[in-house]
């Protein structure tokens, strides 16, 4: 397992290099990458110093070996639309996009996969049609239009919820000051402040949960597909025959071999959460990557997209590697030599 991961890694160097010079070229025939530092007050000369600072008025080749030099120190240019270097916007926005992530993330896979399984079990019983129904619906329904029935009906018309945002007022002045990992439960824990992680887990339960609510479609669709043809394999009736009871031979010998699958799924949705779920973050006004990138993209801000492009693909080469190493635990028969 451990050379396979180091092997893994390795593999992902060329990968992130195609990245890197795809972004890069594409950058210089979309727009103008000096465009970032030149504001309409700079006279031509100005300009020209600009130009001559940053190696824009170098051959291409030139150019891409000072980027490539300035990645290697962590410097990925600056972004126009946050005002920021890149570098210092992803630190700032990226962990809302996480945090909004890996709760979604829990919520659809704690309710995905027992709907799954239940649905397999009740095969073509009202149950397993009313949970088809529901799944139908997640993968069907508008996310924009979903997010916004959600807003309307449990943070207008009752109440229950904040309509948007990462917290109150107090939560937001907290973190601001008291920032550790940007992640506002993990901070609010560090800081043994009960009231924030409430406050904090309350505003994050709507976009999440608009974002599970798709992940959990998929999931729970991919778990029943995978549930019924595990349940017809020998080993199963074989399970049966020596009289074990239904709950063994489903949750311990059906369920652990129909995950593979839906940890694939699982895997592949995260890391597109990871990478900005753009609607569901403006329609919350939660700033995560998604809005910021989508920001870059209608300015074309090109040290932002191309921080944006560099991070999207190291994010899925990991949630490949971690799918992978998942494939061992979960089968035994996988292994990596």
């Amino acid at each position: 397992m451990r050379d396979f991961i180091i092997r893994r890694l390795l593999l992902m160097i060329p990968v992130i290099f195609g990245i890197i010079v795809i972004s890069f070229l594409l950058s210089h025939v979309v727009g103008d990458p000096a465009s970032a530092y030149i504001t309409e007050r700079m006279t031509e000369a100005q300009i020209a110093a600009i130009r001559a600072k940053y190696h824009f008025d170098e051959p291409l080749i030139n150019q891409f070996w000072y980027y490539l030099g300035g990645l290697l120190q962590g410097d990925l240019g600056y972004s126009r639309s946050a005002h920021l270097a890149t570098s210092e916007a992803i630190a700032i926005y990226f962990p809302a996009t996480m945090e909004l992530a890996i709760v979604a993330i829990i919520i659809g896979l704690a309710m995905g996969i027992p709907l799954g399984i239940k649905s397999a079990i009740k095969k073509d019983q009202p149950v397993d049609h009313v949970l088809r129904v529901f799944s139908l619906g997640g993968v069907s329904m508008p996310i924009f239009w979903f997010a916004l029935m959600l807003q309307y009906l449990l943070g207008y018309y009752f109440a229950i919820f904040p309509l948007a945002l990462r917290g109150s007022d107090t939560t937001m002045t907290f973190m601001a000051t008291h920032r550790i990992t940007g992640l506002f439960l993990v901070d609010s824990l560090l800081y043994l402040r009960f009231d924030l992680f409430l406050d904090s887990l309350w505003h994050i339960i709507l976009p999440a949960f608009c974002l599970a609510y798709l992940m959990l479609a998929n999931i729970s669709r991919m778990m029943r597909s995978s549930m019924l043809e595990v349940m017809r394999q020998d080993y199963i009736i074989l399970a049966r025959s020596k009289g074990l009871s239904e709950k063994v031979v489903i949750y311990k010998h059906a369920m652990r071999n129909a995950l593979i699958p839906t940890v694939t799924v699982g895997g592949l949705v995260f890391g597109g959460l990871l990478t900005g779920a753009v609607l569901t973050e403006t329609i919350f006004s939660w700033p995560g990557i998604g809005r910021w990138a989508t920001l870059a993209m209608l300015t074309l801000d090109m040290g932002g997209i191309m921080g944006f492009v560099l991070l999207s693909g190291i994010i899925y080469s990991l949630s490949n590697l971690i799918v992978d190493i998942m494939y061992a635990f979960l089968d035994p028969r996988v292994r990596y030599a």
